[in-house]
């Protein structure tokens, strides 16, 4: 018994009533598309972005390759902070492309190794240098924050086209009110007898 009373209180809106407006019918599917969108629209919005995602990060490993590179001039042991990044620095290496010609480059390699030491570096179908690609596990999680962050900003839209559209009705009903108000407040200021 209880429960039902709670259901159509939520649902009054919904009810024939002599004193619903028809505003009130117009802010009652204004919040129901909202909801919707936000529901809906937001995990789906979430599921598109963060399969494309995973698809990037797929084909970012599956086209780029590790290969072995040797050092042509020494990196220094000590390094100033703006020569890299961390223990890092760029330095120049020479690597074998995958048509089979000899490719000279710069790229991030440790610090402190000496010219012909040889380093890991990543390049594309292409043989151009390129970043390591993201790890599954951290693709993973790359996706889903990237699918949470279009849901977000898709509620978020939803969220406040919903408030602006509310916000003209309430302004449309002040008007409203203004109006009667101008036709049944002087009525007031008479005397009775």
């Amino acid at each position: 018994m209880r429960g039902g009373r709670s259901v159509r209180r939520r649902l009054w809106r919904w009810r024939s009533n002599p004193l619903r407006r028809h505003d009130d019918i117009v802010e009652a599917r204004i919040v129901l598309t909202v909801w919707l969108i936000i529901l809906v629209g937001g995990a789906v919005a979430g599921l598109v972005t963060a399969h494309a995602a995973g698809e990037s990060f797929a084909q970012q490993r599956a086209e780029r390759h590790s290969v072995r590179a040797v050092l042509v001039t020494g990196v220094p042991r000590i390094v100033k902070e703006t020569w890299g990044t961390g223990d890092r620095v760029r330095a120049t290496v020479r690597w074998t492309a995958p048509d089979g010609t000899a490719r000279t480059g710069r790229t991030l390699v440790e610090a402190g190794k000496k010219a012909g030491t040889e380093v890991v570096v990543w390049q594309d179908d292409k043989g151009r240098l390129t970043l390591s690609p993201t790890g599954p596990t951290e693709a993973t999680v790359e996706s889903a924050l990237l699918g949470l962050l279009a849901a977000g900003a898709l509620a978020g839209l939803s969220a406040g086209a919903g408030a602006v559209a509310r916000s003209r009705l309430d302004r449309r009903r002040l008007a409203g009110w203004g109006r009667e108000w101008e036709l049944i407040g002087p009525q007031w200021g008479h005397k009775t007898g």
